[in-house]
């Protein structure tokens, strides 16, 4: 697990999905819930960017590929919520929150850190789940191609 890997990583990921919520609220797209769903596509490249090249530096172990995923995933989670309470204390702090919360499941009138916790455990699930679903998808391509390398070694 190389920490630089899930830092870069992360910090692809975080850069995705500011951007993108970014043009959602540029072109007055940020109340359609389901295009907010598009974030998992950032995720899951910067997840399977980092998988993809701890394989390809040969460093194998299924718990060390799916902690060094997790973290990249969870890195990028930390700086996304830094970022949103600062845009959101630049648009107006509790009141934009009020406006923005609307659009989400929580319910009620979350204070901003009250929303960011929400998110935070939101991300923390995606996290996990994007870094198992992609972690089992490797395991089965590397014991394909282990495989392969086998019967021709033999």
């Amino acid at each position: 697990m190389k920490v630089s890997r899930i830092i870069i990583n992360g910090i692809i990921i975080f850069i995705g999905i500011a951007l993108f919520f970014l043009l959602m609220e540029m072109f007055g797209l940020g109340d359609k819930i389901y295009l907010r769903l598009v974030n998992f596509v950032f995720v899951i490249y910067g997840v399977n960017r980092t998988i993809k090249q701890d394989y390809a530096d040969h460093i194998d172990g299924y718990f060390t590929n799916l902690s060094s995923a997790f973290f990249t995933a969870f890195t990028s989670l930390v700086i996304s919520i830094f970022a949103f309470i600062a845009y959101a204390e630049y648009k107006g702090g509790e009141e934009y929150i009020h406006t923005f919360a609307e659009n989400y499941i929580f319910g009620g009138t979350p204070s901003l850190y009250q929303f960011c916790m929400g998110l935070f455990i939101e991300g923390l699930a995606a996290s996990a789940i994007v870094s198992f679903t992609l972690m089992q998808f490797w395991k089965d391509k590397v014991e394909k191609i282990n495989k392969v390398d086998d019967l021709n070694h033999n």
